[in-house]
């Protein structure tokens, strides 16, 4: 960690985190705030801190341009956990570790009996290991193992469309949707997947998420009454089906005039005047599912593990339903996965050398995983909570290094790495850098080197989610057809971003997203993807230390809001 003198870099944080909130809150004023900042650093915080920070630590779960997301990822943004017990090891069930023979059968069968036990530790010892299909992590508490990036490594022959089939859109088309979905290393609750593939191979093209293939299989615990953005207590109509750590679905629909679509994009006279009825995409994305993990029950209240990412208004028949069965506690661990080296699929045609995929996930993780020679790198399909970390994508270029998306939500990917290709990008190929679309919301990309790719806001209208703290070479392109709708809703934000070459697209956004926050991004250019705002009227979007990310004060916004909830 770097650190001032003897300070931590995340103890100046602390300490200019602690001031600022002091001072928004009246505490201590703005000018003695200021002087203890620069008096921990034992200097000058670079420019002060920044203003919208201030103001932001006085209402942090209500503002209007900046999420809340000090939660994000695994266990309210907890630190992963350390001590499994091992309780199987690969090379016992058959694994050969010289790449000689397909290992998938004997890792799977580890991890199968890993599941059956109530959880565990599965360890892939030091070596290369050939597999021929896919790795499934189908049991909550399974964490996979291996003895750190660079000295385990699963070697995949195969893709996705060779291992289950072809997989069409269901939007029609003749796209592949191994172009955004699956991975081979699929975590994803052992039922679920199987209704998944089985779809896939009946051609009955399904949705991915939390409520089956067709989005009904769930049941109504409770309703809930009228609740305000921010808040973490709910009053609910009968607690008799809900219990102290339980995982429940809020579900939000859409009324005929799209006033949740509406709030989604901060509401006002631009998202009012905006035509949705044409944007099928977008609404069939609609009903918002937002999984989340139940903190305690008292009387007709509910205590939430986060705060709420929207109002809840009796027009949009709010409940607390049912979910598929999640995956829990559940993780992977220092490996490399490589795939075959194949030239890069034409653009939506990837036939499934994708990496690691978290599906119907809440709570789960990878750390210290390498990624190569893949079509997609990791996925979030459906999956909240989860935590992404030391994670890299590399090799010969990805069409979506990192994709967010089919309501994926609070997720953490923190020091993540987007390698240079190895060779060319082929002519007809894209390249989407880190993904996020279909109404994902409160998702955090932080601390990241981002030798290729761009911000990929799909359209789909994702809102309050952050980038902060990543250095980007932006020569990617983002994607989204026309009929998901707008390319941001409300409160995203971008928060010190160093762009090394200068080129805008998506980057800077107080000319493109509603109620949003563009803060220390480097100065930029347009190039020939130009894109104008989808929302008429004043964005209500903040714009500070433009051109200036080193005088961004606290530097990582998510760091930044951990401090101040602690």
């Amino acid at each position: 960690m770097a650190s001032v003198g003897n300070i931590s870099r995340r103890g100046l944080l602390g300490s200019a985190v602690a001031v600022a909130a002091a001072a928004a809150t009246g505490v201590i004023g703005a000018g003695t705030a200021r002087a203890a900042t620069q008096g921990a650093q034992g200097g000058h915080a670079p420019g002060g801190v920044i203003p919208l920070w201030r103001e932001f630590a006085a209402t942090p779960f209500t503002h209007a341009q900046v999420p809340f997301i000090g939660r994000a990822g695994y266990r309210g943004g907890s630190d992963l956990p350390r001590h499994h017990k091992v309780v199987a090891n690969v090379l016992h069930y058959g694994a050969e570790p010289d790449g000689s023979a397909d290992a998938a059968p004997a890792i799977n069968r580890a991890i199968a009996a890993a599941g059956e036990r109530g959880g565990g530790t599965v360890l892939i010892p030091a070596g290369t290991y050939r597999i021929d299909d896919i790795i499934r992590i189908g049991h909550s508490n399974v964490v996979v193992r291996g003895a750190g990036s660079g000295r385990t490594k699963l070697y995949a022959t195969k893709n996705l469309t060779e291992l289950i089939g072809v997989y069409g859109s269901r939007y029609g088309g003749d796209k592949s949707s191994w172009s955004w979905a699956g991975g081979l290393i699929w975590l994803c609750p052992e039922d679920r997947w199987t209704s998944l593939t089985d779809a896939i191979k009946a051609k009955a093209w399904p949705f991915e998420g939390w409520t089956g293939n067709k989005r009904d299989e769930w049941q109504t615990l409770t309703t809930v009454a009228p609740a305000r953005r921010g808040d973490r207590s709910i009053t609910v109509g009968s607690t008799k089906q809900l219990k102290r750590g339980g995982l429940v679905l809020l579900r939000l629909a859409d009324d005929a005039d799209h006033t949740l679509l509406e709030h989604m994009a901060g509401g006002g006279p631009g998202p009012e005047e905006y035509y949705w009825d044409d944007k099928t995409k977008l609404t069939s994305y609609v009903p918002y599912e937002w999984p989340v993990r139940i903190t305690a029950v008292h009387g007709h209240k509910v205590t939430l593990e986060r705060p709420l990412p929207l109002d809840v208004r009796p027009e949009w028949d709010p409940r607390l339903t049912t979910l598929a069965t999640p995956l829990t506690g559940s993780g992977v661990e220092g490996l490399t996965l490589e795939a075959v080296e194949t030239p890069q699929s034409l653009h939506l045609l990837d036939k499934g050398y994708n990496g690691v995929a978290f599906q119907c996930a809440y709570d789960c993780w990878a750390d210290d995983v390498t990624v190569r020679h893949v079509d997609n790198g990791f996925g979030l399909i459906g999956a909240s909570a989860c935590t992404l970390r030391r994670t890299r994508v590399e090799g010969r270029g990805s069409h979506h290094p990192y994709y967010c998306r089919e309501g994926s939500h609070d997720n953490l990917i923190e020091d993540f790495t987007i390698a240079q290709r190895t060779v060319p990008a082929p002519a007809g190929t894209q390249l989407h850098g880190i993904n996020v679309e279909g109404l994902s919301s409160c998702n955090v990309w932080s601390r990241g080197e981002m030798e290729m790719g761009t911000f990929d806001s799909h359209r789909g209208m994702p809102f309050a989610n952050v980038r902060t703290d990543i250095t980007v070479n932006n020569n990617g392109r983002h994607g989204g057809d026309a009929s998901a709708g707008p390319l941001f809703g409300a409160r995203f934000t971008h928060w010190n971003i160093r762009v090394t070459n200068g080129r805008a697209g998506l980057m800077r956004i107080d000319g493109l997203a509603p109620y949003s926050a563009t803060v220390g991004v480097s100065e930029v250019t347009e190039f020939d993807q130009i894109d104008v705002p989808d929302f008429t009227g004043d964005l209500h979007t903040r714009l500070e230390a433009y051109g200036t990310p080193e005088a961004v004060w606290p530097p990582n916004l998510h760091e930044a809001q951990r401090a101040l909830v602690r």
